[in-house]
């Protein structure tokens, strides 16, 4: 009886080590065991002189899902076909602050698996950043600065939480 239980104990106590250990390190490597960094497009984001015209524009000729944002593309995963993704496309105001310190028309959203190890490495290769990580119920944002001035936002999405609050506003995805 004794056996049994030192054994029950000591698988419980690797696995738990384990999970611990895994859970330490997990900073989602790619098949060569190196940091992922950009997973996919996370949004498309550019200044226009009448963001409301210009998503009328899109849902009229182009069939957009248009709401008081732009729209949410919906997609699957590639590594996990039952996991939906999302990817923002909007329409700023051409006096939209947001964009600072940049000064072009756009800024593009990147998807990334673990923001936190990704912003400690940008930091060590020194990146620009042009604030610290804010955390949401739908993800992680921070942004970034890229050679030529252009400013990235960088995305850990939750989503999950993402779809929840589109289905919440009321929102269709365009598929």
């Amino acid at each position: 009886m004794k056996k049994i239980i030192f054994i029950s104990i000591a698988l419980l106590t690797s696995f738990c080590f384990g999970f611990a250990f895994k859970s330490i390190i997990s900073y989602h490597p790619n098949d060569n065991g190196k940091l992922k960094r950009v997973t996919s497009i996370g949004g498309i984001f550019f200044k226009c002189k009448d963001p409301k015209k210009v998503r009328e524009w899109y849902k009229t000729h182009l069939g957009l899902n248009t709401n008081p944002y732009g729209t949410v593309f919906e997609w699957r995963h590639a590594e996990d076909s039952t996991k939906k993704g999302f990817s923002q496309w909007s329409p700023f105001s051409e006096k939209t602050k947001y964009f600072e310190p940049s000064n072009k028309e756009f800024m593009i959203n990147y998807r990334v698996d673990n923001l936190t190890a990704l912003v400690e490495q940008l930091k060590k290769e020194g990146v620009s950043l042009t604030d610290t990580i804010e955390t949401y119920d739908y993800g992680k944002f921070v942004h970034i600065m890229d050679i030529e001035g252009n400013k990235i936002e960088l995305w850990e999405a939750n989503d999950i939480v993402y779809e929840r609050m589109g289905q919440e506003l009321g929102s269709e995805t365009t598929k």
